[in-house]
Formats: C-alpha cells, sequence, structure tokens
C-alpha cells in the first residue's frame, strides 16, 4: 500500500433552497442544492460536481481569533469555529453567496450588499490579492456561523495521495442569493434537486464523487429546507473514513453502517 498522507482539514455547504418538481406526473415539493462543476484542469476531482467548499487555510485561523468578526460561535471550539469559516469563505469565493450579518444590527446581508461585495472582492480574493479578513473587516460584516449544520464528516481513505478530512454542513441559502461560479476552480453551476443530480450520476449526465453521491441520496429524502435543518439538526454525525478493497470487478468502499447512508459496503465501478 502507498504511504499515506497525511489528511488536511476542509469544509463544504449544501446550500439549500425549497423547490418544486414533477414526479410520475404529480408536482411535489422537493429540495433544491448549489453545485458547481470543477474545472477539468484541477488535480482534485476534475470535472466533478461537487458542493462549494475546500481547505481550512491559515487565513481562517486569522479571523477564529478575531471574535468580532463573527457571530453564532458560542459553545465552539476553535478547530469547529476554523471549518465553519473555511465553509463560508470557500462558498464565497466559489459561489459570491454570502453567510453574514452587518456588524452591530446583526441583519443579514441581502442579496444586493452581498453582490456588491463579491463585485469589488471576489476576483482579488480569489487571486490572493486580498484577505478574507479584510474583505469582512472593511465592510463591518460578521460570519454568520450559527447558519451552518453539521450534517457529515468524510476522511478520505488510507493509502490515497491526496486526502481531506471534510465536514458538511447545510446551510439555507440567503434569499435571492443565487450564486454563479468563478470560472476559475468551476466552469458551470445548477441548482439542482439531489433526486436530479443522483439519476444524472447514474447516466453520465454527472461526475459525483462518492461522499457527494452518499449525502445527496441521504438530502433526498427531505422534502423541503426546514425538514431537512430539522433532521441535521437531530443527527448524530459520525466520522466516515471508507476502507477501499479491490475486486474482480472495480472497487469496493466500506463505511460505518451506523453514518445513515443505508448500507455498509458500496461497489464503486472500475479501478482506472
Amino acid at each position: 500500500m502507498p504511504e499515506t498522507s497525511a489528511s488536511r482539514p476542509a469544509s463544504t455547504i449544501l446550500l439549500l433552497r425549497d423547490g418544486a418538481a414533477k414526479v410520475d406526473g404529480k408536482s411535489r415539493d422537493e429540495v433544491e442544492v448549489f453545485m458547481m462543476v470543477r474545472h477539468h484542469q484541477i488535480e482534485f476531482n476534475s470535472g466533478a460536481l461537487v458542493f462549494p467548499g475546500g481547505s481550512v487555510d491559515a487565513g481562517d485561523q486569522e479571523i477564529v481569533k478575531r471574535s468580532d468578526l463573527y457571530s453564532g460561535g458560542e459553545g465552539l471550539s476553535e478547530s469547529d469555529r476554523g471549518f465553519r469559516i473555511a465553509a463560508i469563505r470557500e462558498t464565497f469565493e466559489e459561489s459570491g453567496i454570502l453567510l453574514a450579518r452587518a456588524k452591530g444590527t446583526g441583519t443579514p446581508v441581502d442579496a444586493k450588499r452581498a453582490g456588491e461585495i463579491a463585485n469589488a472582492h471576489r476576483v482579488a480574493l480569489n487571486e490572493h490579492k486580498i484577505s478574507f479578513l479584510s474583505i469582512l473587516a472593511d465592510n463591518d460584516l460578521q460570519l454568520a456561523l450559527d447558519t451552518l449544520v453539521p450534517y457529515a464528516h468524510w476522511i478520505t481513505p488510507e493509502g490515497m495521495p491526496k486526502r481531506f478530512d471534510t465536514w458538511f454542513f447545510l446551510a439555507a441559502a440567503p434569499p435571492d442569493q443565487l450564486g454563479a461560479h468563478d470560472g476559475r476552480e468551476s466552469i458551470d453551476s445548477i441548482w439542482v434537486s439531489p433526486r436530479e443530480a443522483v439519476e444524472g450520476g447514474e447516466s453520465g449526465r454527472f461526475k459525483l464523487p462518492f461522499p457527494t453521491t452518499r449525502n445527496l441520496i441521504r438530502l433526498a429524502k427531505q422534502p423541503n429546507v426546514s425538514a431537512a435543518l430539522e433532521h441535521a439538526h437531530g443527527m448524530s454525525v459520525v466520522t466516515v473514513m471508507p476502507v477501499m478493497t479491490k475486486t474482480e470487478t472495480g472497487r469496493q468502499l466500506r463505511i460505518p453502517r451506523e453514518a445513515g447512508y443505508d448500507g455498509e459496503v458500496f461497489e464503486v465501478g472500475a479501478v482506472g
């Protein structure tokens, strides 16, 4: 087995909004999630349909030390705050959606203000010409850490060349903040029902990483945003680090049954 590399802390957000769909000729409520297609030249998960997210970085740790730059972090460890701050930053970088409040009033940032901040700073942030801390401080903003609900915790299997220790969070998308891909790390973005995304993965329309598929299948059981958030609040998150085995037909992944993904052993296709 190849030497195991250390896993890098990372975060991702499943941004949700309420939608509707016709299934078998009947209309029904259906939650929708914001997803992006990663650039084909990106080293990790190139071309895949994913949720916005990425690694926790040193700048996120600097914000952890500035309690005036976030709210709703009471009772969280410094590590937990770092994961949430990274999740919100990465989501802003990749989609332009900003989960923040105005300092002093506590008023959530609306779509107009989020758009102004994104237009002014998003490109520079992605090019590392400005820090997220500076954007927050200069615009009198506080990140809304309490809008994120822990949903899953996945660690890349041992033996993989690039490994991540990733927390998945659910969050209701702020009203009218529709999101748009950055054209750099991602080349397309869509609001899609978990059901449609999974069907697209099965048909070949989408390339879905295994953890993404399992979390979409679980999310598809919830009819709307409030139900999804309520379910997540009541969950006990079980850490998943799949154990991979090669078989005659491909690969097999084993995960803890108690993690709540409707199974323990999954066939994941051909090796390659």
